[in-house]
């Protein structure tokens, strides 16, 4: 996934114009980059695996009359950058295709690198060989691509660019004989480019014809690992624990005797379940289609989907589009603990409702140094309430919404939060008391937030290493997401009855990816889970996962025997998770799960 741009002026492209479109593409990924430009009769590509900032000023492309770029968030084949150059053609692509191993055997090509964007080039010079008509080029490539696909095809020997998508994340505008295209409208409206159109079914623009080879010119710098070999199975595994234990839990739900501030009666059945009110209650669906109307602008979108890859958020999606008939734009932010099957299903179902995804990625290395020293710090001084520090850093979600709203035009937020994903523990182990008359997954309110950040400090002050550059990080997305007033919010759960059977029969239509480490659905494209779910079992010997069961059992979804049964599989250490998570932040995979296996139980094994 990348921002892609161009530049077409026969009079000499502007600097000043790529470096625009440059700043806006760094907004979808900052990790590698990419330039093709031509000069003096040829294409040069050139390629970093640093930002495109930083190769924009170190390349000189005066008097080219086409510019074209790329700056990338790796999803797979870190060696293999683009522009991805194939037997004379060369394709920038934003999206991921999910299916491009398998159309390798039907091609006459072979394929010579691991990314995904390879199979699109090939796919092209197999058309040109067989002289298939320039016109119906891109019409045979989405015909075949699953995933999103928008990508500028450049093909110098017959002088012509070929623009197209199949979700609409590509537009091209024009100013005074320059053309230009963009992931993105909002960067061409800065441009001050009119008649911007998105692009969507083929577009074929003259550029200059060269029967010249590409000159390839490649820009090493650091040898970062951002995408580590999610392995199947090693000696390591075998230090992850799964216990059984005989913890009382409680009569009605399964809550055990562990859970913070949990108490139980007579009977056997715990404050948790007495307190409890219905949650998965939802209004008529009339209602929000009557709030929703008046924002249906006849334009090409009319509201913002956030877009995680998870279950509940692409659900969502679907309920947006066939339920509600919006044309939604989807928003991803990923804050470097996305795994690439999140950005799958991203790709997936945005393609295959034909939806703009507009992604703000943050800066990934400097993101996961940030998960990486509060990690080092807890691991010193474990502490559960301290837990939730290391994803701190995704809550910045919700300030980088308004900034698609600000670039958009489009207010209306329609979001996908399951109501049943009460965690009370995580902030109960902090020392925070359940507010059983919260009606939101996420709370807000001064005093609860200060309180609550009163008691992180105090924790904080058992390992200084928290005291590290990620704090203003951590308590500004805090701020964003408890403070920050939201407009033109709905959740959409309020009003469509959460079923997770039928989430995932039509998620399961869509050929939504689930992980190859567990049967749940829940949480598998988020980096973290895994391993803090491991912790709090080690320690505590229940999940969050005995928690969401739990309320499902209040609801009267499913029966307590079920899940106990679907917890004992829930629970089961994900290795591949875990193993990704620390690759990632580059910690020791034995000395970090011994640490954990170390820390005392709060019950008896």
């Amino acid at each position: 996934m990348c921002g892609i741009f161009g530049v077409i002026d026969s009079g000499g492209v502007v600097f000043r114009d790529v470096a625009r479109l440059v700043d806006h593409a760094e907004q979808r990924g900052k990790d590698s980059s990419g330039l093709i430009f031509d000069f003096g009769g040829a294409y040069t590509i050139h390629r970093a695996d640093f930002r495109a900032q930083k190769l924009v000023r170190r390349t000189k492309f005066k008097q080219a009359s086409v510019v074209l770029g790329h700056s990338r968030l790796i999803t797979n084949g870190q060696a293999d950058n683009q522009p991805v150059l194939y037997d004379g053609v060369a394709v920038l692509h934003n999206g991921i295709v999910v299916n491009h191993e398998s159309l390798w055997p039907n091609l006459s090509k072979t394929r010579r690198q691991v990314v995904d964007t390879e199979v699109i080039a090939a796919m092209v010079a197999e058309c040109l060989e067989q002289e298939t008509p320039i016109e119906i080029i891109a019409d045979h490539v989405l015909a075949r691509c699953e995933g999103v696909v928008a990508c500028a095809v450049l093909i110098p020997r017959v002088g012509k660019l070929l623009l197209f998508s199949n979700n609409g994340s590509l537009y091209l505008g024009e100013r005074d004989g320059t053309r230009a295209f963009s992931s993105e409208r909002f960067p061409l409206v800065e441009l001050g480019c009119d008649r911007i159109q998105q692009v969507r079914d083929g577009i074929i623009l003259d550029v200059v014809s060269s029967e010249d080879t590409f000159r390839e010119v490649n820009h090493m710098g650091s040898q970062r690992n951002l995408i580590p070999t999610l392995l199947a199975s090693s000696d390591e595994e075998k230090l992850l624990h799964y216990r059984s234990h005989s913890l009382r839990r409680c009569t009605r739900c399964i809550l055990p005797e562990t859970m913070p501030f949990i108490e139980f009666d007579h009977d056997g059945v715990c404050s948790y379940c007495l307190n409890y009110k219905i949650r998965n209650n939802p209004k008529p669906l009339d209602d929000l289609k009557s709030l929703v109307n008046p924002y249906r602008n006849g334009l090409d979108s009319d509201c913002i989907v956030p877009l995680s890859g998870g279950r509940d958020s692409c659900f969502a999606l679907h309920l947006a589009v066939k339920e509600l008939g919006l044309k939604p734009i989807t928003f991803t932010y990923d804050w470097g603990m996305v795994t690439d099957l999140g950005r799958r299903n991203v790709s997936r179902i945005s393609a295959a409702l034909g939806v703009e995804n507009i992604i703000i990625a943050d800066d990934i290395e400097k993101k996961r140094n940030f998960i990486s020293s509060n990690l080092k710090a807890w691991l010193k001084s474990p502490h559960l309430g301290m837990i939730s520090v290391l994803t701190a850093g995704d809550k910045h979600f919700f300030r980088h919404l308004k900034t698609v709203q600000a670039q958009t035009g489009v207010s209306l937020n329609l979001w996908g939060i399951n109501p049943l994903e009460v965690t009370h523990f995580k902030a109960g182990f902090l020392g925070v008391p359940p507010d059983f008359k919260e009606t939101r997954v996420y709370s807000h309110g001064a005093m609860k937030q200060i309180r609550y950040q009163s008691l992180r400090f105090r924790a904080m002050l058992n390992s200084p290493g928290y005291f590290n550059r990620s704090l203003w990080d951590t308590l500004s997305g805090e701020y964003h997401r408890s403070f920050s007033p939201k407009k033109d919010y709905f959740h959409l759960f309020d009003y469509w009855k959460w079923s997770e059977e039928e989430i995932n029969e039509t998620l399961d239509a869509y050929d939504w990816e689930r992980a190859p480490d567990t049967r749940t659905t829940w949480r598998i494209g988020d980096g973290t889970a895994a391993f803090y779910n491991y912790v709090y079992y080690s320690v505590a010997g229940f999940t969050e996962h005995d928690t969401f069961r739990s309320n499902q059992i209040r609801e009267g979804d499913i029966s307590r025997s079920e899940a106990l049964d679907l917890v004992s599989e829930e629970n089961a250490p994900r290795f591949q998770n875990i193993k990704w998570y620390l690759d990632v932040l580059g910690f020791d995979f034995s000395r970090t799960i011994n640490t954990v296996n170390s820390i005392p139980k709060m019950y008896q094994v």
